[in-house]
């Protein structure tokens, strides 16, 4: 029984249980069946590390304030964020991994960072 390669159609010599006929190929086909989904992933991924590269160069301290349009300028996207703490009294704070920040009154932004 002759075994094709799915990736190449090449004659497949191994064992019984071989699927590819070479690494290369194995390698080809599954990044085709996952093309889509890493390109999503890689890219939300990009815009939070962004994120965070932003609020770190802006909070040297641990603990500031800054303004929307300093955000702004430097590319920060408001819709991408890791996760949202409240705290007893109601604030939202927005979390980018481990820096964080407050939306205040007149568009100005508390930054903190996680302990």
């Amino acid at each position: 029984m002759d075994r094709k390669c799915p990736e190449c159609g090449d004659k497949i010599v191994g064992r019984i249980d071989k699927k590819f006929c070479s690494d290369y190929c194995r390698n080809a086909h599954n990044n085709k069946l996952n093309k889509d989904g890493k390109n999503l992933i890689r890219n939300i991924n990009n815009r939070l590390r962004k994120n965070w590269r932003i609020l770190e160069a802006l909070n040297p301290n641990q603990k500031t304030k800054t303004t929307k349009s300093k955000l702004v300028e430097r590319g920060f996207d408001f819709n991408y964020f890791t996760s949202i703490y409240t705290t007893k009294a109601g604030k939202v704070y927005y979390f980018v991994y481990d820096q964080g920040y407050l939306p205040l009154d007149d568009d100005f932004y508390a930054l903190v960072k996680r302990t």
